[in-house]
């Protein structure tokens, strides 16, 4: 009896801890990602219902999560005029496509997970906060650096106080130059009309990770970038408007996506990128794609023009300086270099090296032996931010969740900032852009 007694009683804990979801864009991040982690922990959440515009992604996400036919949403104002129907709302469509579903979704008290950027200007940033603090939800940002156990030992060594006092940061993201050809020329984040701004749409969660490394307020930033080569006068002579028809794209041109996307069909790797570019994975409908859809345009005739290469220096108080590049030159990673009174600490997502000033000793980590569990994106970032959310939804935990409102909003404003020093041309400090804000606002 007693032993019928603790298994029903466990039955319902687990019932109990299933969270409902719905998704609002079904793309990259909200399928492969988040809804990704929720299809492999369905003891944790389910995803019940999901608002997405195009047919394949819309159906692909039913299909994946048997979703019922009346919680299968063309758009997201259908989602959430509907009564609420989940405890938990991931936001994860296009960047300006932010605002009004987050207001929305607060309103009615869903916890809200957002994908980054919050949103494309520093006012509705702060309306989705000031939104989200009204109505009393658990809010995060997917800032997924943080939860990725890589970045998670350097934070660890530098609290740890092995390096001493932080003097400086350098911090280089490379997006890598087919990512870069894919996403920010080609793709859905090449225009700011569209998207937004590099900074924003790439690296808000690299000025974010650094935030957090440092600990501190930030004084005073400056930037300067350029959109130095993925522009029309670079185009090579003798070259098409489409790579599919083009005489170079087979062995004169990095940025081929002939080459590109068919070395991925060939290898069966047919997750993103691929699967941005077609449904159908065969050669005639790639093909098809390449020669009709934005994927297939020659990276030098688009309507690109977020900056392929951009510097931002930031002072923080306590006398810490920080650089970050972002530059398409590279292959994909992240490389750092911390530099401590006491110590010294540079990694590239793979290795974390330090180097003790005191016995002359230096160490290695490995980033493979970090955590028993990296799968996901972002090194294990991905599943490990839908981890702790989920934990702090089911909790009533805001504590669980290191990237919440407040500090989100801050590293984004920084962002902001430095996107202004750039089109300005000089060093912006903080306490003038929060009054900036605070004017436009009131």
């Amino acid at each position: 009896m007693n032993t019928a007694k603790t298994i029903c009683e466990k039955k319902a804990a687990i019932a109990k801890k299933r969270l409902k979801v719905a998704v609002i864009g079904a793309g990259a991040r909200g399928m492969y990602s988040y809804g990704e982690f929720i299809r492999q922990h369905p003891d944790k959440a389910q995803v019940i219902a999901v608002a997405e515009p195009r047919d394949y992604f819309r159906n692909e996400m039913v299909s994946r999560h048997n979703i019922k036919p009346e919680n299968v949403f063309t758009d997201w104002k259908q989602l959430l005029d509907a009564p609420k129907m989940a405890d938990i709302v991931i936001i994860s469509s296009t960047d300006r496509l932010h605002t009004a579903p987050a207001l929305a979704a607060a309103e009615k008290k869903y916890n809200i997970l957002l994908e980054k950027p919050i949103a494309p200007t520093a006012s509705e940033c702060i309306e989705i906060i000031n939104s989200v603090q009204r109505n009393n939800i658990i809010f995060a940002v997917c800032h997924v650096l943080r939860y990725a156990p890589f970045f998670k030992a350097v934070k660890d060594i530098i609290t740890s106080g092995k390096i001493g006092d932080i003097c400086s940061i350098q911090h280089m993201e490379g997006v890598g130059w087919w990512h870069f050809a894919h996403a920010f020329v080609r793709g859905n984040f090449g225009n700011e009309q569209n998207s937004s701004f590099l900074l924003l749409a790439k690296c808000c969660h690299d000025i974010d990770l650094l935030r957090w490394w440092v600990d501190k307020p930030c004084i005073k930033v400056s930037s300067f970038g350029h959109l130095k080569h993925f522009r029309k006068e670079n185009r090579p002579v003798g070259s098409a408007a489409r790579c599919i028809d083009c005489p170079l794209a087979d062995n004169n041109c990095p940025y081929s996506a002939k080459k590109f996307y068919f070395e991925r069909l060939q290898q069966g790797l047919h997750e993103w990128p691929l699967n941005m570019v077609t449904n159908e994975m065969t050669e005639g409908a790639l093909r098809k794609a390449l020669k009709e859809g934005p994927y297939g345009r020659c990276v030098y005739q688009c309507d690109n023009d977020v900056m392929d290469t951009q510097i931002v220096n930031i002072d923080f108080q306590g006398n810490i300086l920080v650089n970050m590049i972002v530059s398409a030159f590279t292959p994909i990673g992240r490389k750092l270099r911390i530099m401590g009174t006491k110590g010294y600490i540079e990694g590239d997502e793979e290795t974390i090296r330090t180097l003790d000033f005191q016995i002359g000793k230096s160490n290695e980590i490995k980033a493979n032996t970090l955590a028993k569990d990296m799968t996901g994106g972002h090194g294990g970032g991905d599943f490990s931010l839908m981890e702790s959310f989920l934990d702090a939804v089911q909790t009533n935990n805001p504590g669980l969740i290191s990237t919440g409102p407040e500090i989100s909003l801050e590293t984004h404003l920084i962002v902001f900032a430095a996107e202004m020093s750039m089109l300005e041309n000089r060093v912006v400090p903080l306490s003038e852009f929060y009054k900036s804000i605070n004017t436009r606002n009131h």
